[in-house]
This record gives C-alpha cells, sequence and structure tokens, in this order.
C-alpha cells in the first residue's frame, strides 16, 4: 500500500551523482521530514563518473551508498538480445533504455532488502526514463510509493537546479557552461541540452572535452584499422581471436570504435510522451556490433525470416524505449529472435575508418550463399526453369491484362 508523505522514513533513491540526484538528497531531507537516505548507483560500465560518489552522497545528507555491479548483466540478458533482433529505434541504439529495466529492478530488490518506504529518482516529468524506472518498480514491487521530485518541486531547470545546489554547498562537476544533460554507460553517451535543443546548431564534435568515448572523423586516423569479430548463434564471443566476456568485447570495441571516429549520431527523436528531442550520440562499440551482426547474417538467415524479423525489430525497439522490458510480449519476440539466431555463427572482418565501417569480408561454416548457384559462369543451376517460375509468378498480372483486354 503506497504510504502518505508523514510516514516515509526511509527512502531509496537511483543515484547517479549527476546534477539532479545531488540536489535530490537536500531536497528530500527539507521535504520528507528528514528521512533516510540510501543512494543506489547502478553500475553499468559508466567507470570514473563513479569516483568519489560515496564521498559525495555521504556529505550531501545519504547515510549510505550501495554500488550495484550490473554491466555483465546488462550485456547479457539486455543488450545480446536486441543486438539479436536487430533492434534500434529511429537509429537510436537504445543505450540509456538498455539500462533502466536493469537498475529498476535492482533498486526494488534494495528497497525490500532495506525496508524502504519509497524509491525516488531525478527523471524529469518531460523524459522517457521516469516511465522506464516506475513501469520496473510496478512490475515487482505494485504497492511501492514512487517518488519523482521533478514533478513536485518548484525548480524549474537546470540552471535553477546549480542556483540551489550552490546555496546548499552541493559539490558538482559540471559548470553552467558545461551544463549538458548526459547519460553514460558502457553502451554509450547521449549529450542533450544547451547549445543542442536547437537543430540548427552543430554539435561541437572538435571542441576538446565534448566527446568522450572517441574522436571526431576528422580528427581519426588517415589509416584504416581492421578488426574481426566471432559471433556464436548471434551472440559476439571473440575479437581478432581473442575470446573474451560479452563486457569485453564491448570494452575493446569502443576503444577501436572511438580511435577511428565510429558511433556517432545525431538524431531528433520522438520521447514517449509526445515531444522531439534532439540527442547526439557516442556507441563506438555498439555500432560495430550491429554491423557486424547484420553482415554475418545476410548470408545465414533466410529471406523470409529476415524480412519478418526486420519489421519486428521495430517493435521489438519500441518496448525497449518504452519501458515495457519486463513483459510477456517482450519475452516472446525475444524467443523469436533466439530461433532466428540459431545458424548466425561466423565471423567478420571490418574495415575502420575516419567514423566509415566498411565491410572487408564474412565468412560461415552455417552459409546459405552458394558462389556454385550464383556465379555468372556456368553451374548446376538450370537457367530454363526460370520460364515456368515467371509464368506462375506472373499469372495474376496475365489475367488483369486479359480482363482489361476483354478477353476473358
Amino acid at each position: 500500500m503506497k504510504k502518505e508523505k508523514k510516514d516515509i522514513k526511509k527512502i531509496v533513491l537511483a543515484y547517479s551523482g549527476g546534477l539532479d540526484t545531488s540536489i535530490i538528497i537536500p531536497w528530500l531531507k527539507e521535504n520528507y521530514n528528514d528521512p533516510e537516505i540510501i543512494a543506489v548507483a547502478g553500475d553499468v560500465g559508466q567507470n570514473d563518473e563513479l569516483d568519489g560518489l560515496e564521498e559525495k552522497a555521504l556529505k550531501t545528507g545519504a547515510s549510505k551508498l550501495i554500488v550495484a555491479d550490473l554491466t555483465d548483466e546488462m550485456v547479457e540478458t539486455v543488450i545480446w538480445p536486441a543486438l539479436k533482433m536487430g533492434a534500434s529505434y529511429e537509429q537510436y541504439l537504445l543505450g540509456t533504455a538498455f539500462a533502466r529495466p536493469i537498475i529498476g529492478k535492482k533498486l526494488v530488490e534494495i528497497a525490500l532488502a532495506e525496508g524502504a518506504d519509497a524509491i525516488a529518482h531525478g527523471c524529469t516529468g518531460k523524459g522517457n526514463d521516469q516511465v522506464r524506472f516506475e513501469l520496473a518498480i510496478k512490475r515487482f514491487a505494485p504497492d511501492m510509493t514512487i517518488i519523482a521530485p521533478w514533478r513536485e518541486w518548484d525548480i524549474k531547470g537546470r540552471d535553477e537546479e546549480i542556483d540551489y545546489a550552490e546555496a546548499h554547498k552541493v559539490p558538482l562537476k559540471i559548470s553552467r557552461e558545461t551544463n549538458y544533460s548526459k547519460d553514460k554507460n558502457l553502451w554509450h553517451l547521449s549529450h542533450e541540452g544547451m547549445d543542442l535543443e536547437d537543430p540548427a546548431n552543430e554539435p561541437q564534435y572538435e571542441k576538446p572535452g565534448f566527446l568522450e568515448m572517441g574522436v571526431s572523423p576528422i580528427s581519426a586516423p588517415d589509416k584504416p584499422t581492421y578488426v574481426t569479430i566471432d559471433f556464436v548463434k548471434g551472440v559476439p564471443v571473440a575479437v581478432d581471436e581473442e575470446k573474451m566476456k560479452g563486457s569485453d568485447i564491448i570494452r575493446k570495441l569502443n576503444k577501436l570504435g572511438g580511435e577511428n571516429g565510429i558511433g556517432l549520431l545525431d538524431i531528433v527523436e520522438n520521447r514517449l510522451v509526445g515531444m522531439k528531442d534532439r540527442g547526439v550520440y557516442e556507441t563506438p562499440g555498439g555500432t560495430i556490433l550491429y554491423k557486424a551482426h547484420q553482415c554475418l547474417e545476410m548470408i545465414t538467415v533466410d529471406k523470409d525470416t529476415a524480412h519478418m524479423k526486420t519489421k519486428l525489430a521495430v517493435d521489438f525497439a519500441d518496448l525497449i524505449y518504452n519501458g515495457k522490458w519486463f513483459t510477456p510480449v517482450r519475452e516472446a519476440l525475444s524467443a523469436f529472435a533466439d530461433k532466428t539466431q540459431e545458424h548466425v555463427t561466423g565471423s567478420v572482418k571490418l574495415k575502420l575508418y575516419k567514423g566509415n565501417i566498411i565491410t572487408a569480408s564474412i565468412t560461415s561454416t552455417e552459409s546459405l550463399y552458394s558462389e556454385e548457384l550464383v556465379t555468372f559462369n556456368e553451374s548446376s543451376y538450370d537457367q530454363t526453369d526460370a520460364t515456368g517460375f515467371i509464368n506462375l509468378w506472373g499469372l495474376p498480372d496475365t489475367v488483369l491484362a486479359l480482363r482489361e483486354q476483354g478477353k476473358i
């Protein structure tokens, strides 16, 4: 049963240490009768963003910080299923959306274990993340009270958040000049806000410090880098013949891709809440993996399955983007994707050059491609068979013409 404000004594807060959650701790203390705040950070591969987080959380009023290691779980249970389906949302490779269901589920586990009265998050009332977090919470703790300060307080924007932080002596890593809204995990980094809010403004890719996961194509080396990725049943298992776990594959490809200016995306996307939003994304390793997987599917998946999968990938991406990960329909689509990947085993060699990914070679023992059949030279294929095929395939067109000519 959801609790009244006066009855909330202990709150679990989804905590990143960014601008929003940094000021939420003192705000909750002020506005919810000084409850205990347990800050929870989901480690989804954001690396140095976790540095100093405990000290900051405690200094601003949290009783403790719990860091949950969720990187491998995110890769194995969310990213790989999405890769197998080939899911992208309006070109966006779903970096933020991948992490939210895993973090939301962990928030519930910790809240129940700690006996918390509520779960709080720092998502704005304009964005998608509020939906993603809260649907995960409702799925695993339907009676849990949810606190969303952005839907309660009088703060109007990020400048006023900085004012609040300064007034309450909350340390920040950003300034008013570097006040982009960012989300980082192993898979990607997003940039929103400030000058990017106007689609007429070009992203400052060459400005020092803007890009964090790599360089712009202009600054990339003038020589190509080759990389080979091995897959087993649609899942990446090795890079350049070195077997490694999934998260390490992404780290390796992030480095190679970042160095070569791979994976930059500037789009205006349709948010779930109804507005259009401009985002600039860095997804170097993910972009390489999606390209390699797509290449391997070209020779290992039959036409009907490939076309159906392409259609369903749109629905699958919508489910992820819209926070519907923990649903029967998503599970059913994942089962379909798994079936399609039974023969997606092989190696793909790619050439990385100044932001471009160029296919170099594709090999598979499960290939449907037959050079003997498709060759322009003589083969066992009987070309006269095409006559009967075309007559049958074109029969509806023939009948239409006969009707128009009054012959039937």
